[in-house]
């Protein structure tokens, strides 16, 4: 099982960035998928998550009107469309796996997002 995101880069605020999550080793297709991010010294944090079909998404309050999570179960990906991108989004971004009731069991190579003029 294999999760790798990537798309992270140096944005200046109020920028955009697709991040994107390509997975091996298993389908994405009967999970419940999320983004989740850590900032330097900070624990994980909640960003997103979307449901099987992807047609239910919920948001941290930090992101919400501003990322969009989606997901392509024909192509195994996840993808995060991230507007109006502040310094505090700099974060390492990880796509995570649900097994199930909120149990996180996989996480994804992250990728680095910093937010900074």
């Amino acid at each position: 099982v294999q999760l790798q995101a990537f798309g992270g880069g140096l944005v200046q605020p109020g920028g955009s960035l697709r991040l994107s999550c390509a997975a091996s080793g298993f389908t994405i297709n009967p999970y419940w998928m999320y983004w989740v991010r850590q900032a330097p010294g900070k624990g994980p944090e909640y960003v997103s998550a979307i449901n099987i079909g992807g047609g239910w998404a919920s948001y941290a309050d930090s992101v919400k009107g501003r990322f969009t999570i989606s997901r392509d179960n024909a192509k195994n990906t996840l993808s995060l469309q991230m507007n109006s991108l502040r310094p505090e989004d700099t974060a390492v971004y990880y796509c995570v796996r649900d097994a199930g009731g909120g149990q996180w069991d996989y996480w994804g190579q992250g990728t680095q997002v910093t937010v900074s003029s």
